[in-house]
């Protein structure tokens, strides 16, 4: 068995390797656009969680604590058939439906994120704002939000690595993604520990790189400080 580890590892890369380049593109496809639409979406929320409005805070918070609450596979499961149902004139596709599942299940990670990074700013440089007469909005967008910004860009970019590995469950609605070209390859070649392995070589390789660079940008921001 493992006197030809080796040589079908390297028959199944050779074979597949287009294939598995394929799918870590649609990967870091899917993890890009969950990340850039979560953040979006995720910074909405934090600023609801802060609003003084019960309501428009309440629904922030129930959102972030029933998404946070439940596994990431029941949500994917949910939405994607869920969402096709109750909106067919969109004829969304099973990228899109999981793509939606992935970015509504960020938003909330981001959103604590977004709010923690804020809290972290000093309050007293929020009541010298107002003290010179800034308003509230002023007061965020000039002093708070481009503080806040150092602490949340590299939070941002250590969820990118974590959706990276998430979207790995996509593969259940077979789209495309690393862990299905893995069944894809096991399906055809009957074999399952060497797929599995190159796959999970793909993932070091994309997650370990990503690290490295939010460790290189986190220096540069604390120099710049």
């Amino acid at each position: 068995m493992f006197a030809n580890f080796g040589p079908n590892m390297l028959k199944v890369l050779g074979r597949y390797w287009g294939l598995f380049l394929q799918g870590a593109g649609i990967t870091l496809l899917l993890s890009a656009i969950t990340v850039f639409f979560g953040a979006i979406l995720g910074s909405l929320l934090a600023f609801m969680r802060r609003s003084r409005l019960k309501p428009v805070s309440g629904f922030a918070l129930s959102y972030v604590e029933l998404i946070r609450g439940t596994p990431l596979l029941l949500q994917l499961y949910l939405i994607t058939f869920l969402l096709p149902e109750l909106l067919p004139m969109l004829n969304l596709s099973k990228f899109a439906s999981v793509t939606v599942a992935l970015v509504l299940n960020s938003a909330a990670y981001v959103c604590e994120i977004v709010r923690a990074g804020i809290q972290a700013v000093d309050p007293g440089q929020t009541e010298a704002a107002r003290t010179l007469g800034l308003s509230a909005r002023q007061t965020m967008v000039r002093i708070v939000l481009p503080q806040a910004v150092k602490n949340i860009l590299p939070a941002l970019g250590n969820e990118f690595v974590t959706v990276i590995k998430e979207t790995s469950l996509a593969s259940t609605f077979f789209v495309g993604d690393l862990m299905t070209v893995y069944k894809t390859a096991q399906g055809a070649t009957f074999t399952v520990i060497e797929p599995f392995l190159i796959v999970g070589v793909i993932y070091f390789v994309l997650t370990f790189s990503l690290s490295k660079l939010i460790t290189t940008f986190e220096r540069r921001l604390k120099a710049s400080d």
